[in-house]
């Protein structure tokens, strides 16, 4: 299984993409998922992410209100709705599926085992 992230480009200050992630065969059911992203000479960080059940969503604070991650429900698509896009948000976002299956998901990179090959998201001021 492969996850598939597109969606990324170019916008300014102010403006919204839509990321999404799928996965190449089968369904991302009963999997927490999340997006990370990393941004030139920084670390990969956690921005938004939810866990299989209870269905509970949680975002770095910087994002909040601007950016809502989702899936479909035939649990097939994940995606990450950004809006109110800053300069700051400039990265390569990654979609990636927790290592366990039924689990409650974390923030928590080394916990996310498959990734997706990254969208790359450019916001110019």
């Amino acid at each position: 299984v492969q996850l598939q992230a597109s969606g990324g480009g170019l916008v300014q200050t102010g403006g919204s993409l839509r990321l999404s992630c799928a996965a190449s065969e089968g369904t991302l059911g009963a999997y927490s998922m999340a997006w990370f992203r990393q941004a030139p000479g920084k670390e990969r960080e956690f921005v938004a992410g939810f866990s299989w059940n209870p269905y509970v969503a949680w975002y770095l604070e910087t994002v909040k209100g601007r950016f809502t991650i989702s899936r479909d429900n035939a649990n097939k698509m994940v995606t990450l709705q950004m809006t109110e896009l800053k300069p700051a948000d400039t990265a390569v976002y990654y979609c990636a599926r927790h290592e366990a299956k039924f689990g409650t998901g974390t923030r928590r990179l080394d916990e996310y085992t498959l990734w997706g090959q990254g969208t790359q998201v450019t916001v110019s001021s």
